[in-house]
């Protein structure tokens, strides 16, 4: 009975969690397979305060995150300051990377909607805006 009950939970859980890509490669992949656009997010989880709103507000929304199913794949690269938070030597290196092709300014946060090729198709940032107002913005590109 209490591994049903935990099952259940575990699942529940699982349906409102945003499935975050970390690899540009895989993403791709993703996209291309599921015939959907990529959603790259350029953020500084522990130090931009506009990040850490747009996640709250708009990432970890249950709204958005239903919409978004089914429509991109999401990728985050982040960019922590902390040292407890510091990322694996190859990942920061993989961020930086893309930094120097799609965020070449170095916004935060900086949002860049990309076809399952890599292109650019649209760029935006924080928005104080509703869950749904935001996919539909990031969807019209």
């Amino acid at each position: 009975m209490l591994a049903l009950v935990f099952g259940s939970i575990l699942t529940l859980s699982q349906t409102h969690a945003q499935e975050w890509q970390t690899n540009f490669e895989k993403a791709k992949t993703l996209a291309q397979k599921e015939k959907q656009h990529i959603v790259l997010v350029f953020q500084g989880s522990d130090w931009c305060a506009p990040c850490i709103k747009l996640d709250r507000e708009i990432w970890s929304s249950p709204e958005f995150q239903e919409l978004a199913k089914g429509h991109f794949v999401m990728l985050k690269a982040d960019f922590p300051r902390k040292q407890k938070n510091k990322l694996p030597a190859d990942q920061e290196a993989h961020n930086k990377t893309l930094a120097a092709k799609y965020n070449p300014n170095g916004y935060f946060p900086f949002v860049v909607v990309l076809d399952a090729s890599g292109k650019k198709l649209g760029e935006t940032g924080y928005e104080k805006t509703s869950p749904r107002a935001y996919f539909n913005k990031l969807n019209a590109f």
